[in-house]
């Protein structure tokens, strides 16, 4: 009987902890991912959203336009839309299984369509886990009125 009581916590140790602590890589994976995309936005690198954006991506930034993969990556080749500055001020990540939501609000700088914008937005990335790789699923920035 002694050696079940010892057993029985050292059973739910093994059970719970490797899943904080992988639940703890997880999030540390979403935000080198989160820092990467600032980085891809602020150098208008593609090649970031060609390999993470998942193929069937729903992109929807300002007032509502929405955006395919193949469109959004566009938008930044063509010199459409530029960053001067991308700074994240608060961010926050849950993860359900293998979907992970990163939300955040962010400062930025650049311009649209030739039109500068300046302001504070809410960031909203939805990553799912596809074939072992994160993959965007839905990129959705507002402006904070």
């Amino acid at each position: 009987m002694k050696s079940v009581r010892l057993i029985a916590p050292l059973l739910v140790c093994l059970l719970f902890v490797p899943l904080a602590w992988c639940q703890g890589n997880v999030e540390q994976q979403i935000n080198t991912l989160t820092d990467q995309a600032v980085q891809a936005l602020l150098k208008g690198d593609t090649s970031f959203f060609e390999k993470y954006y998942a193929d069937d991506a729903m992109i929807i930034r300002g007032p509502g336009a929405q955006y395919t993969k193949a469109q959004d990556i566009e938008f930044f080749k063509s010199g459409a839309n530029k960053f001067e500055a991308y700074d994240v001020h608060e961010r926050k990540i849950h993860i359900y299984g293998d979907t992970a939501v990163a939300s955040m609000v962010a400062s930025a700088k650049g311009s649209v369509n030739g039109k500068p914008f300046s302001g504070d937005y809410r960031v909203t990335r939805v990553w799912i886990k596809q074939k072992g790789n994160w993959k965007l699923v839905l990129y959705q920035v507002s402006p904070i009125e």
